[in-house]
Protein backbone atom coordinates (compact mmCIF):
# COMPACT_ATOMS: atom_id res chain seq x y z
CA UNK A 1 0.00 0.00 0.00
CA UNK A 2 1.71 3.48 -0.98
CA UNK A 3 2.92 5.57 1.51
CA UNK A 4 0.66 9.06 1.59
CA UNK A 5 2.87 11.92 2.73
CA UNK A 6 1.88 13.91 5.64
CA UNK A 7 3.91 17.06 6.55
CA UNK A 8 5.71 17.65 10.44
CA UNK A 9 7.99 20.76 11.03
CA UNK A 10 7.91 20.02 14.66
CA UNK A 11 6.28 17.56 16.71
CA UNK A 12 3.79 18.28 19.84
CA UNK A 13 3.25 15.21 22.44
CA UNK A 14 2.05 17.12 25.58
CA UNK A 15 2.99 14.64 28.52
CA UNK A 16 6.11 12.88 27.01
CA UNK A 17 9.42 14.33 28.22
CA UNK A 18 10.81 16.23 25.28
CA UNK A 19 14.65 15.61 25.33
CA UNK A 20 16.11 16.25 22.41
CA UNK A 21 14.84 18.71 19.50
CA UNK A 22 17.73 17.78 16.74
CA UNK A 23 17.91 18.56 13.18
CA UNK A 24 15.47 16.48 11.84
CA UNK A 25 14.40 14.10 15.11
CA UNK A 26 12.61 15.14 18.28
CA UNK A 27 13.44 12.57 21.18
CA UNK A 28 11.18 11.78 23.70
CA UNK A 29 11.71 9.79 26.97
CA UNK A 30 9.53 6.58 27.49
CA UNK A 31 9.46 4.57 30.84
CA UNK A 32 11.30 1.49 30.76
CA UNK A 33 14.66 3.51 29.42
CA UNK A 34 12.62 3.58 26.42
CA UNK A 35 12.78 6.57 23.63
CA UNK A 36 10.64 7.40 21.00
CA UNK A 37 11.58 9.14 18.16
CA UNK A 38 9.96 11.31 15.66
CA UNK A 39 11.59 12.20 12.13
CA UNK A 40 10.24 15.51 11.01
CA UNK A 41 10.27 17.02 7.75
CA UNK A 42 12.46 19.60 8.69
CA UNK A 43 16.03 19.79 6.51
CA UNK A 44 19.39 20.81 7.15
CA UNK A 45 22.02 21.59 4.88
CA UNK A 46 25.69 22.67 5.24
CA UNK A 47 24.37 21.64 9.35
CA UNK A 48 21.68 24.60 9.19
CA UNK A 49 18.13 23.57 9.91
CA UNK A 50 16.14 25.40 6.71
CA UNK A 51 12.76 26.73 7.31
CA UNK A 52 11.04 24.80 4.83
CA UNK A 53 9.74 21.48 5.08
CA UNK A 54 10.27 18.71 2.57
CA UNK A 55 6.85 17.07 3.03
CA UNK A 56 6.76 13.30 3.98
CA UNK A 57 10.55 13.21 4.23
CA UNK A 58 10.52 12.15 8.00
CA UNK A 59 8.15 9.23 6.74
CA UNK A 60 10.83 8.21 3.92
CA UNK A 61 13.74 8.73 6.51
CA UNK A 62 11.69 6.29 9.10
CA UNK A 63 10.64 3.90 6.69
CA UNK A 64 13.94 3.14 4.41
CA UNK A 65 15.93 3.19 8.24
CA UNK A 66 13.75 0.72 9.05
CA UNK A 67 14.02 -1.41 6.23
CA UNK A 68 17.89 -1.27 6.37
CA UNK A 69 17.58 -2.15 10.11
CA UNK A 70 15.94 -5.55 9.31
CA UNK A 71 18.47 -6.32 6.84
CA UNK A 72 21.20 -5.71 8.44
CA UNK A 73 20.32 -7.34 12.00
CA UNK A 74 22.73 -10.22 11.00
CA UNK A 75 25.37 -7.95 11.05
CA UNK A 76 24.83 -5.62 13.89
CA UNK A 77 21.92 -5.08 16.76
CA UNK A 78 20.44 -1.54 16.12
CA UNK A 79 18.02 0.15 18.07
CA UNK A 80 14.45 -0.51 17.13
CA UNK A 81 11.75 -1.77 19.82
CA UNK A 82 8.64 -3.78 18.53
CA UNK A 83 6.74 -1.81 20.31
CA UNK A 84 3.34 -0.63 18.54
CA UNK A 85 3.13 3.34 18.66
CA UNK A 86 -1.02 3.73 19.71
CA UNK A 87 0.90 1.76 23.21
CA UNK A 88 2.90 4.99 23.57
CA UNK A 89 1.56 8.30 22.06
CA UNK A 90 -0.45 10.61 24.00
CA UNK A 91 -4.34 10.03 24.14
CA UNK A 92 -5.67 12.50 21.65
CA UNK A 93 -2.79 12.12 18.91
CA UNK A 94 -3.12 11.92 15.37
CA UNK A 95 -1.73 8.57 14.74
CA UNK A 96 -1.67 8.77 11.35
CA UNK A 97 0.72 11.70 11.35
CA UNK A 98 3.31 9.88 13.47
CA UNK A 99 2.83 5.87 12.45
CA UNK A 100 4.86 6.03 9.32
CA UNK A 101 7.79 8.73 11.04
CA UNK A 102 8.06 7.57 14.51
CA UNK A 103 9.55 4.43 16.48
CA UNK A 104 10.01 3.23 19.73
CA UNK A 105 13.68 2.27 20.24
CA UNK A 106 15.93 1.22 23.18
CA UNK A 107 17.47 4.39 25.32
CA UNK A 108 21.28 3.82 24.40
CA UNK A 109 24.21 6.39 25.79
CA UNK A 110 25.63 7.70 22.07
CA UNK A 111 29.38 6.94 21.31
CA UNK A 112 30.04 10.52 20.88
CA UNK A 113 31.58 10.15 16.93
CA UNK A 114 29.88 10.19 13.58
CA UNK A 115 30.90 7.09 12.10
CA UNK A 116 31.49 7.46 8.18
CA UNK A 117 32.49 5.23 5.60
CA UNK A 118 33.55 6.57 2.34
CA UNK A 119 33.71 4.40 -0.71
CA UNK A 120 34.37 7.07 -3.62
CA UNK A 121 36.15 10.79 -3.11
CA UNK A 122 33.48 13.42 -3.10
CA UNK A 123 32.38 15.77 -0.80
CA UNK A 124 34.23 16.74 2.16
CA UNK A 125 36.60 14.26 2.08
CA UNK A 126 37.75 15.52 -2.06
CA UNK A 127 38.17 18.90 -0.67
CA UNK A 128 40.43 17.35 2.38
CA UNK A 129 41.93 15.40 -0.29
CA UNK A 130 42.59 18.59 -2.16
CA UNK A 131 44.31 20.45 0.36
CA UNK A 132 46.40 17.47 1.85
CA UNK A 133 46.27 14.44 -0.18
CA UNK A 134 45.44 12.70 2.69
CA UNK A 135 41.64 12.14 4.47
CA UNK A 136 41.25 11.77 8.00
CA UNK A 137 45.08 11.47 8.39
CA UNK A 138 44.83 8.27 5.81
CA UNK A 139 47.50 8.88 2.76
CA UNK A 140 46.10 8.22 -0.28
CA UNK A 141 47.68 8.00 -4.17
CA UNK A 142 48.14 10.78 -5.70
CA UNK A 143 46.22 11.96 -9.06
CA UNK A 144 42.67 10.79 -8.41
CA UNK A 145 39.60 12.87 -9.37
CA UNK A 146 36.53 14.38 -8.37
CA UNK A 147 34.08 10.63 -7.65
CA UNK A 148 36.88 8.04 -8.13
CA UNK A 149 36.06 4.46 -6.55
CA UNK A 150 38.76 4.05 -3.62
CA UNK A 151 40.95 1.16 -3.75
CA UNK A 152 38.94 -0.04 -0.80
CA UNK A 153 36.51 1.67 1.87
CA UNK A 154 37.76 3.77 4.75
CA UNK A 155 36.22 4.81 7.69
CA UNK A 156 36.98 8.61 8.09
CA UNK A 157 34.65 9.44 11.61
CA UNK A 158 33.92 13.02 12.45
CA UNK A 159 32.91 15.34 15.65
CA UNK A 160 29.67 15.05 16.52
CA UNK A 161 28.55 18.68 16.13
CA UNK A 162 25.07 20.36 18.02
CA UNK A 163 22.58 22.03 15.99
CA UNK A 164 23.89 24.95 14.13
CA UNK A 165 27.81 23.97 14.58
CA UNK A 166 29.63 22.36 11.79
CA UNK A 167 30.81 18.79 12.02
CA UNK A 168 34.89 18.28 11.38
CA UNK A 169 36.93 15.49 10.17
CA UNK A 170 39.15 13.92 12.99
CA UNK A 171 41.70 11.26 12.92
CA UNK A 172 41.21 7.57 13.85
CA UNK A 173 43.43 8.68 16.92
CA UNK A 174 41.10 10.89 17.69
CA UNK A 175 38.52 8.46 18.17
CA UNK A 176 40.20 6.40 19.76
CA UNK A 177 41.38 9.22 22.58
CA UNK A 178 37.15 10.38 23.10
CA UNK A 179 35.83 6.52 23.57
CA UNK A 180 38.77 3.90 23.89
CA UNK A 181 40.68 1.43 21.62
CA UNK A 182 38.60 -1.51 21.66
CA UNK A 183 35.24 0.87 21.25
CA UNK A 184 36.91 2.76 18.41
CA UNK A 185 37.90 -0.51 17.06
CA UNK A 186 34.29 -2.05 17.63
CA UNK A 187 32.62 1.22 15.84
CA UNK A 188 35.24 1.18 12.59
CA UNK A 189 34.60 -2.54 11.68
CA UNK A 190 30.75 -2.38 12.09
CA UNK A 191 30.19 1.23 10.06
CA UNK A 192 32.83 -0.71 7.23
CA UNK A 193 30.93 -4.11 7.38
CA UNK A 194 27.78 -2.54 7.56
CA UNK A 195 28.78 0.16 4.49
CA UNK A 196 29.95 -2.62 2.48
CA UNK A 197 27.25 -5.53 2.76
CA UNK A 198 24.73 -2.35 1.82
CA UNK A 199 26.83 -1.23 -1.24
CA UNK A 200 26.63 -4.76 -2.29
CA UNK A 201 22.59 -4.83 -2.24
CA UNK A 202 22.35 -1.25 -3.37
CA UNK A 203 24.29 -2.11 -6.32
CA UNK A 204 22.32 -4.82 -7.60
CA UNK A 205 19.49 -2.03 -7.96
CA UNK A 206 21.53 0.36 -10.01
CA UNK A 207 22.50 2.28 -6.82
CA UNK A 208 26.02 3.58 -5.86
CA UNK A 209 26.34 4.36 -2.36
CA UNK A 210 28.93 6.59 -2.05
CA UNK A 211 29.72 6.84 1.60
CA UNK A 212 27.75 6.55 4.54
CA UNK A 213 27.00 8.12 8.03
CA UNK A 214 26.44 5.61 10.92
CA UNK A 215 25.56 6.90 14.24
CA UNK A 216 26.11 4.23 17.32
CA UNK A 217 24.98 3.59 21.20
CA UNK A 218 26.31 0.95 23.70
CA UNK A 219 23.46 0.03 26.53
CA UNK A 220 24.54 -0.36 30.40
CA UNK A 221 26.05 -4.27 29.57
CA UNK A 222 28.60 -2.38 26.79
CA UNK A 223 26.77 -3.40 23.93
CA UNK A 224 27.11 -1.79 20.70
CA UNK A 225 24.30 -1.00 18.84
CA UNK A 226 23.74 0.74 15.47
CA UNK A 227 21.16 3.96 16.13
CA UNK A 228 19.65 6.79 15.01
CA UNK A 229 18.83 6.63 11.07
CA UNK A 230 20.33 4.16 8.81
CA UNK A 231 21.79 4.32 4.93
CA UNK A 232 18.88 7.39 4.37
CA UNK A 233 19.19 10.18 2.00
CA UNK A 234 20.27 12.53 4.77
CA UNK A 235 22.93 10.42 6.08
CA UNK A 236 24.54 8.92 3.29
CA UNK A 237 25.35 9.97 -1.08
CA UNK A 238 23.35 7.41 -3.60
CA UNK A 239 24.49 7.94 -7.26
CA UNK A 240 22.17 6.01 -9.60
CA UNK A 241 25.31 3.56 -11.32
CA UNK A 242 23.58 4.47 -14.94
CA UNK A 243 24.98 8.42 -14.36
CA UNK A 244 28.05 8.16 -12.47
CA UNK A 245 31.06 9.36 -14.27
CA UNK A 246 34.41 10.24 -12.43
CA UNK A 247 35.77 13.59 -12.51
CA UNK A 248 32.20 15.40 -11.48
CA UNK A 249 29.91 15.30 -8.64
CA UNK A 250 27.18 12.77 -9.98
CA UNK A 251 23.70 13.43 -9.51
CA UNK A 252 22.32 12.47 -6.70
CA UNK A 253 19.23 10.73 -4.68
CA UNK A 254 20.16 12.78 -1.83
CA UNK A 255 19.84 16.49 0.06
CA UNK A 256 23.04 17.35 -2.50
CA UNK A 257 20.25 18.30 -5.09
CA UNK A 258 19.48 21.43 -2.23
CA UNK A 259 22.98 21.70 -1.54
CA UNK A 260 23.80 22.31 -4.96
CA UNK A 261 21.07 25.02 -5.10
CA UNK A 262 22.36 26.77 -2.01
CA UNK A 263 26.10 26.97 -3.13
CA UNK A 264 25.06 28.85 -6.06
CA UNK A 265 22.70 31.18 -4.16
CA UNK A 266 26.31 32.68 -2.15
CA UNK A 267 25.04 31.58 1.01
CA UNK A 268 27.87 31.61 3.62
CA UNK A 269 26.09 28.33 5.13
CA UNK A 270 25.22 30.26 8.53
CA UNK A 271 22.28 30.12 10.36
CA UNK A 272 19.53 31.18 9.77
CA UNK A 273 18.97 29.34 6.73
CA UNK A 274 17.38 30.95 3.13
CA UNK A 275 14.12 29.95 1.71
CA UNK A 276 14.26 27.04 -0.77
CA UNK A 277 12.04 27.85 -3.97
CA UNK A 278 9.01 25.16 -4.27
CA UNK A 279 10.83 23.22 -7.48
CA UNK A 280 13.74 22.74 -5.53
CA UNK A 281 11.03 21.33 -2.50
CA UNK A 282 9.18 18.81 -4.85
CA UNK A 283 12.31 18.00 -6.55
CA UNK A 284 14.41 16.98 -3.52
CA UNK A 285 11.04 15.36 -2.16
CA UNK A 286 10.98 13.22 -5.57
CA UNK A 287 14.46 12.25 -5.62
CA UNK A 288 13.91 10.84 -1.91
CA UNK A 289 10.86 9.09 -2.81
CA UNK A 290 12.66 7.20 -5.75
CA UNK A 291 15.74 5.99 -3.75
CA UNK A 292 12.57 4.46 -1.40
CA UNK A 293 11.75 2.67 -4.04
CA UNK A 294 14.21 1.71 -5.82
CA UNK A 295 16.05 0.09 -2.64
CA UNK A 296 13.44 -0.68 -0.50
CA UNK A 297 10.50 -1.20 -2.77
CA UNK A 298 8.63 1.37 -1.27
CA UNK A 299 5.94 3.27 -2.83
CA UNK A 300 5.22 7.33 -1.79
CA UNK A 301 1.82 8.49 -3.30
Amino acid sequence: MPLVPTTLLQSNLPGLDLIHRGKVRDVYALPGNRLLIVATDRLSAFDVVLPDPIPGKGEMLTQISNFWFGKTAHLMPNHLLDVPLAEVLPAGTDLALYEKRAVVTRRLKPVPVEAIARGYLIGSGWKDYLASGSLCGISLPAGLKQAQQLAEPIFTPSTKAAVGDHDENVSFDAVIAAVGTDLAEQVRTATLTIYQWAAAYAAERGIIIADTKLEFGTDEQGTLYVMDEMLTPDSSRFWPAEEYRIGISPPSYDKQFVRDYLEAQGWNKQAPGPHVPAEVISGTAAKYAEALQRLAGLKLD
